[in-house]
């Protein structure tokens, strides 16, 4: 995130989507074997190899536009200027990056693809639009050869099986990552608040009763629960439901997220779809109801966080949320900056009842060609530099060493002198690069000893979900899909943060919508696509 989702995540609300992401797998290349050219869009500039180098025809120079999720950092122009210095030198090119900000996602992302505006490449994820905006033709269908040839680097370190997950109707739309995120979706608390509440080892969020007392009793200016109206509004909920099954759910088409109803247990090797009435769905759901609830009515959560969009990761810093939520990859700017601000904190992993978080897929984090991009061989070269050429991978994550990083004797990632995480102009994984090749990444000397022990041990805590690779097309069920989303918006997110007045009649009035919904149609076409890609 997050990561989330960061990685956090999530496929039960627009935030829940960011707390849980179903990863890739897959076996061989995909089966198309048209070549760059055919595959263009009408119109769109072709590069001709050249006769002597065998390599593309670069001889032209083009300005290509990128989209990325989230908020420019304010050092995005400095690092800008140095990304085109190197992309003109390398492939007579120079880039533009534009931002589609979290609370816009919804309803610009599906937009500016189909305005026909200048777009070379865009984001995309299993978690965000990716299955429904390839069923719209809104990306470029790819290839081996068009990876191959404009690629090189990232289809050395790229395995195939990630070609085969990106498939959608068979063909692949998408550049998965060649690093798929290695986190788990965290929450930290301050410790001079743990010794105030008494807590000295906390391990799950029920256990946080106390803490959310003693912020209200000691800090009068701090809320405990201050969430957002994206990634935060449903976390606390979704971290309650993951004390009692794998949560949380069942796959669903990323061009429409919100949307809620059927779920399916992480760990269950079966796989069966559940509903939000089935077990242990329902005892789990009301659990994690009357928790938020009880949180609620004691003023443990802000009143509209609807209108709310300041993640409580920074409002945490700021001294504004007594409990940060994110997840192990996208804390670290947070716990860096809690540390030199004299915060001493503890990150509490999210796990599921066995100690478990899922794994994620290469489509967690990926880019596709614009389907109206003019160059869009020229945009797979300049992503196959920011993707896995170290040299840009450092300057598109950190931004300018000197100014942004710097690396320490013994190859530690510090801040340049004078340089603090508030004064920090491009933090890291601020700037919405989550694609390119992590493996290249250092360990930071901002790390807190809580941070580097959560670390150590995520390799041990990941287990592949039973929908590892698998993205639901809701092709024959979108007009539901869109139903069980307004649905969502109205009857399960006031659910989330406790604010209804009854949750069990909250709860039958919701299940009696998603029935209205259409939600067993959507069930039934869950289970024919989830059956037929475990084999059975």
């Amino acid at each position: 995130m997050k990561r989330v989702k960061k990685r956090g995540l999530l496929v039960l609300s627009a935030t829940l989507l960011l707390t849980t992401v179903l990863a890739g797998c897959g076996g061989n290349n995909n089966n198309s074997t048209q070549n760059a050219a055919t595959n263009a869009p009408a119109g769109a500039a072709t590069q001709a190899p050249s006769a002597e180098s065998g390599k593309p025809d670069n001889s032209k120079e083009v300005k290509l536009s990128g989209y990325l999720l989230g908020e420019a950092p304010k050092g995005m122009p400095e690092v800008m200027e140095a990304l085109n210095e190197k992309l003109k030198k390398d492939i007579n090119a120079t880039l533009e990056i534009n931002y589609i900000g979290w609370g816009d996602v919804a309803s610009k992302y599906p937009l500016i693809l189909a305005s026909g505006q200048d777009v070379d490449f865009i984001f995309t994820a299993d978690w965000n639009f990716y299955v429904s905006e390839s069923n719209k033709g809104s990306f470029l269908e790819l290839n081996e050869e068009m990876i191959k040839s404009n690629m090189p680097k990232y289809y050395a370190n790229q395995d195939p099986a990630a070609y085969k997950a990106a498939e959608v109707n068979g063909k692949q739309y998408m550049i998965p990552t060649t690093t798929p995120d290695r986190k788990v979706n965290v929450i930290v608390l301050r410790k001079d608040i743990m010794d105030k509440a008494g807590l000295t080892n906390p391990t799950r969020i029920s256990e946080l009763t106390p803490y959310f007392e003693a912020v209200k009793q000691n800090y009068p200016d701090m809320i405990p629960l201050n969430l957002d109206s994206q990634y935060d509004l449903p976390t606390p909920f979704g971290a309650l439901a993951s004390e009692k099954f794998a949560y949380p759910g069942a796959p669903l088409d990323s061009g429409d997220p919100s949307s809620v109803g059927l779920f399916t247990d992480n760990e269950d090797p079966e796989g069966k779809i559940l509903s939000i009435t089935d077990e242990p769905v329902q005892s789990a759901f009301k659990y994690a109801a009357d928790t938020m609830k009880q949180w609620y009515d004691a003023g443990y959560v802000n009143k509209n966080p609807y209108s709310n969009k300041v993640r409580s990761k920074d409002n945490f810093v700021e001294g504004k949320a007594g409990v940060a939520f994110g997840n192990s990859i996208d804390i670290q700017a947070t716990l860096a900056a809690s540390a030199d601000k004299g915060i001493e904190t503890y990150v509490m992993p999210v796990l599921s009842p066995t100690g478990h978080a899922p794994t994620s897929s290469w489509l967690n984090n990926g880019v596709a060609i614009a389907a109206n991009s003019a160059n869009p061989e020229r945009a797979l070269q300049a992503l196959d530099l920011i993707m896995q050429d170290e040299a840009y991978v450092y300057l598109a994550y950190y931004g300018i060493e000197g100014k942004n990083y710097a690396v320490t004797a013994d190859g530690k990632l510090t801040l340049p002198e004078g340089i603090t995480p508030e004064t920090n102009t491009y933090p890291a994984d601020a700037a919405g690069f989550w694609f390119v090749n992590k493996d290249y990444f250092k360990p930071s000397v901002s790390w807190t000893d809580s941070y580097i022990e959560l670390n150590n041990k995520i390799k041990d805590m990941l287990a592949p979900p039973t929908y590892l690779g698998f993205s639901f097309n809701s092709e024959k069920v979108k007009s539901e899909i869109a139903n069980l989303k307004n649905v969502s918006s109205q009857y399960y997110l006031p659910i989330t943060i406790g604010s209804v007045k009854d949750v069990d009649k909250a709860f039958a009035t919701l299940n009696d919508k998603l029935k209205s919904a259409g939600i067993e149609k959507v069930r039934a076409e869950v289970e024919a696509q989830t059956k037929a890609f475990l084999g059975k």
